[in-house]
């Protein structure tokens, strides 16, 4: 039986920041645990790019998104790599709910001191003609808004954190978890791990892994995907003629990106409302879903609109508020739990830092008391669902 200080569950993006940040630490030796292959195309760490901003509707996430950035920062200085590509970014929704959702997210960015504009609908096609909106549309812009790499982002960890002494061992599933006073027993088909803490940084794989510890965690899972299109004329989506956007609709909500990893633009509805499980997930992309994003583009993007390059299918992790759960597991103090709720790409770096102090000092001095995991949104099973943060 191994003895570590840690194990991380889960090396996607959270779990590989997790190793690096536990690994500048020391104290103590690192393992890493992974069900399929580094790097695999299993999870929602892969592909080129993720959104990365500070404009959020709630200061739960902008009191971070500051923080976010700078271990990004650090992690780009390190590795050598960049990994943000800033773009600039809308926020963009029409009528009066859109009005309220621009001044909720200008509040928002406002209480932690960061800038951002509101432009009316006239105003967002003279700085950018590529868009076809009404004039009832709202958008708020934020200047620092970007791409991140994440596939680039996660191997930056995992090399630092192998170049610190972090243990990597693929092929690994997890079958249960052994919580002790002392220790935790992680289990595997050939071996017994021991640990002094235990990080579960398994996404959509979380509920199987908390079995036997008498600790749920709602969690629904949808499929999701994004399509990149050759559209005819790709340079008026270049990143220094176009960002990154997001399109808040009363019943679905879209986003995409300028032109980076493929030579392509990508987009995607947020939250299809697809329910599946691990094991009735598809690859396979729907072209209903790819249907919806052709059509929002073709009202409102028109000239993004192309033949299929190709399209990537992805699980959502959803609780029943969005919010991440960032945590110490209740009743086990030995045990640290991440869910991203489908969004948690730009925080990875700084969740790994939040996550590491969980597991070394059983605390943080960040402000993640709205994502603990016995709040009223995991507890209670009549709370209302909010996946698309409509208050």
């Amino acid at each position: 039986m191994a003895r570590y200080r840690h194990i991380v569950l889960g090396c996607g993006a959270i779990g590989a920041a997790t190793a690096c940040r536990l690994a500048e630490r020391g104290g103590g030796p690192v393992l890493v645990l992974e069900q399929y292959t580094l790097g695999h195309g299993f999870g929602a760490s892969e592909d080129h790019s993720r959104i990365i901003r500070h404009a959020y509707h709630s200061t739960d996430y902008t009191r971070l998104t500051p923080a976010a950035y700078d271990a990004w920062r650090q992690i780009e200085q390190r590795s050598g790599d960049q990994l943000i590509v800033t773009t600039g970014g809308l926020d963009l929704a029409a009528g009066e709910p859109g009005e309220r959702q621009a001044e909720s997210y200008t509040a928002a960015l406002s209480a932690v001191g960061i800038a951002s504009e509101t432009f009316d609908a006239a105003e967002v096609r003279r700085r950018w003609p590529q868009w076809r909106i009404d004039d009832d549309v709202v958008a708020l812009y934020q200047a620092e808004s970007g791409i991140l790499d994440i596939r680039r982002a996660t191997a930056a960890h995992v090399a630092l954190a192998r170049s610190a002494g972090v243990t990597f061992v693929e092929n690994s599933p997890v079958q249960r978890l052994v919580s002790h006073p002392d220790r935790v027993e992680v289990h595997t088909p050939d071996e017994v791990h021991e640990a002094d803490s235990v990080v579960v940084a398994a996404s959509s794989w979380t509920g199987p892994l908390l079995d036997g510890l008498d600790v749920t965690i709602p969690i629904t899972l949808t499929q999701e995907q994004v399509t990149y299109f050759s559209a005819p004329d790709l340079a008026p989506f270049s990143p220094d003629r176009f960002g990154i956007w997001i399109w808040h609709g009363p019943d679905s909500t879209y986003y995409g990106f300028p032109v980076y990893g493929e030579n392509a633009v990508k987009a995607a509805r947020d939250v299809s409302g697809r329910i599946v499980t691990q094991e009735t997930r598809q690859f396979e992309p729907d072209a209903t879903q790819r249907d919806e994003v052709v059509a929002f583009l073709a009202a409102h993007l028109p000239d993004a609109v192309g033949p299929e390059l190709l399209s990537k299918t992805c699980v959502y992790d959803l609780t029943p508020d969005r919010n991440f759960v960032l945590d110490l597991l209740p009743g086990h103090p030995r045990i640290a739990v991440f869910v991203g709720a489908g969004h948690a790409a730009k925080f990875a770096s700084l969740v790994g830092v939040i996550l590491a102090d969980l597991a070394t000092d059983g605390g943080t001095t960040y402000p993640i008391t709205p994502f603990a995991a016995d709040r009223p949104a995991l507890t209670d099973p009549d709370y209302p669902v909010d996946y698309l943060f409509a208050g």
